[in-house]
């Protein structure tokens, strides 16, 4: 597991220093708060793979360290406290926490809790990930059904976007019009192919460079289209 950036809020120094030398130790890349205040401008400050928050802390406490963090990410939260109530472990989860670990802890259990909530958010990344296509300056999120230009978000109509990944899918294939058309629209529908056209048209002037020149959606003459993927 090659990214282990963690921030630790902790505002008792013995343990908060315990932790930081442990987890360096392991491998792990440590940035330290002693209260909550300071712990949200280190999360301002840097991109943590984990955060580690203490939740009775002056200034600011671990709920409110949490609701800030998950404004802007959604890196896992491991909680600690000598607080063992049920009420207590809710109020973490409901706020956006990802465990929930009791004071006095051992070491091992809480390396152990950090490793499997690095695991599952770094498979959640590689999924998310995988349903991207990467096209020069495009990217095509197929899952979330959403694409992006030069890091900007394109507002494609939902017909718009059944063509893009049905050709992204089918990339540097020739697809005939007949085969969007029934993919689309469907067998049963009035339309003509005519409408193939008019929608790659204005496919083409939300994402190519030069929609007169078109570089990502190919005319083939006599079949269809070739969505091209440099």
């Amino acid at each position: 597991m090659d990214k282990k950036n963690l921030l630790i809020v902790e505002d008792d120094l013995g343990t908060l220093n315990l932790l930081e030398l442990y987890f360096k130790e392991k491998g792990y890349e440590v940035t330290t708060a002693n209260n909550g205040r300071s712990g949200i401008e280190e999360a301002e400050r840097d991109r943590f793979n984990l955060a580690i928050l203490d939740i009775e802390m002056p200034e600011k406490n671990g709920f409110e360290v949490c609701k800030h963090i998950r404004k802007s990410s959604d890196i896992p939260i491991v909680f600690l406290s000598s607080r063992r109530g049920v009420m207590d472990k809710l109020k973490c989860f409901e706020l956006g926490g990802d465990d929930y670990v009791t004071k006095p802890f051992h070491f091992t259990e809480l390396e152990a809790r950090v490793e499997a909530n690095l695991r599952r958010y770094n498979a959640a990344l590689e999924l998310s990930e995988a349903s991207k296509v990467k096209c020069g300056n495009l990217v095509i999120d197929k899952d979330a059904y959403e694409c992006f230009k030069d890091g900007k978000h394109l507002e494609l109509t939902p017909t718009e976007l059944k063509i893009l990944i049905f050709l992204v899918n089918h990339s540097n294939q020739v697809l005939h019009n007949e085969q969007i058309y029934d993919h689309v629209w469907g067998y049963d529908s009035y339309s003509d192919l005519q409408t193939v056209k008019v929608h790659m048209s204005n496919l083409r002037q939300k994402i190519e460079k030069d929609p007169s020149r078109p570089e990502v959606i190919i005319t083939v003459r006599g079949f269809g289209y070739r969505f091209v993927c440099s």
